[in-house]
């Protein structure tokens, strides 16, 4: 079933500085083949449930197996029949943006 995930893993107790740490767990990502697409606070990636699951774990152990403590925060969607939704949301919600303006744009 297809599934949307945004997921922030990061290491704890290791300084200020993350992006180091974070690099290593976006790579691995990354490299999963799945859509992924990352942002300041999140990595979104869609694919299958045991395939996002898998990556998630991957990505998470990366840290943990070096005896890092790792903090995962993960928020789902599973929406059956649907498939590129990463892109397919963003495009319709700009469709909703641009039609409110047009309307709004015609009215004065």
């Amino acid at each position: 079933m297809n599934t949307l995930i945004a997921v922030a893993i990061a290491p704890c107790g290791t300084g200020e500085e993350m992006s180091a740490y974070v690099g290593e767990v976006v790579d691995v990502i990354r490299k999963s083949g799945l859509p992924n697409r990352t942002n300041s606070m999140f990595t979104e990636i869609e694919g299958e449930w045991d395939d996002v699951m898998r990556v998630v774990k991957d990505a998470t152990m990366v840290l943990a197996e070096k005896g890092i403590r790792t903090e995962v925060v993960l928020k789902a969607d599973i929406r059956p029949g649907y498939e590129h939704m990463m892109t397919g949301k963003l495009d319709r919600l700009e469709r909703k943006i641009r039609a409110k303006q047009a309307a709004a744009a015609s009215q004065q």
